[in-house]
């Protein structure tokens, strides 16, 4: 998702958290990892040098963002690899989540940092990620996405979700989302299941949205 509706977004959602986020889902924050030159696993014990980089994020009509993801077979070190591309290129776009098939790698994996701009980094990692359970109480929120540029539209989703998946470790994790955290969840699931969020739209919105990013594209390479 796009973070340019981080203030406001936690303006008006913020206070709907009820739980915290578990520490367990956590992978290590960027902004001490940069300071030390490495990034430790606070879990495990286990450091590895820092060697993160950018990956291009896709952008609107690209097929691959179209595309279902596939689940991932083990969390190593080459996942983890993927993960902290993810990251520093969402922090980079800035954004507060990106799915690993917006940067081409068409695998279940999340990143995501609803952190306020006044806070530290507070990253987290999602793998396989699964919505168990979803509230028949629907939310409307207006939504951005780093895959269809400078577009933002109100969504209507479950208020409430539950789920499941593998954190940074591979552990099992089970969260129940709501406020910011469930609306984001639920926009980064769309993108595994190759969704975008102007598909909730009508289709004259999704086709204007989706010509504009277009023109925008043109602009900037012919600038």
């Amino acid at each position: 998702m796009a973070a340019s509706l981080r203030h406001l977004t936690w303006l008006l959602h913020h206070s709907l958290f009820s739980r915290l986020t578990p520490a367990s889902a956590r992978g290590p924050p960027p902004a001490i990892a940069a300071a030390m030159g490495e990034v430790v696993d606070p879990f495990g014990g286990s450091s590895y040098l820092l060697g993160m980089a950018l990956r291009p994020i896709l952008s609107v009509p690209h097929p691959m963002l179209k595309q279902v993801s596939t689940p991932v077979e083990a969390v190593d070190d080459e996942l983890r690899a993927l993960m902290d591309d993810m990251l520093e290129t969402m922090y980079a776009a800035p954004g507060i989540g990106l799915a690993a098939v917006q940067v081409g790698v068409p695998r279940r994996v999340i990143v995501m940092d609803l952190a306020r701009e006044d806070e530290p980094p507070a990253p987290r990692y999602f793998v396989n990620p699964e919505i168990t359970w979803a509230s028949e109480e629907l939310a409307i929120r207006e939504e951005g996405c780093l895959s269809v540029p400078e577009i933002y539209d109100e969504v209507e989703r479950p208020a409430q979700v539950k789920l499941k998946y593998l954190n940074y470790r591979g552990e099992a994790v089970e969260e129940d989302a709501e406020g910011l955290l469930a609306v984001c969840i639920q926009h980064e699931l769309d993108h595994l299941n190759g969704v975008l969020f102007i598909d909730h739209l009508s289709r004259l919105k999704r086709d204007r949205a989706i010509a504009k990013v277009k023109k925008a594209a043109k602009d900037a390479q012919a600038a």
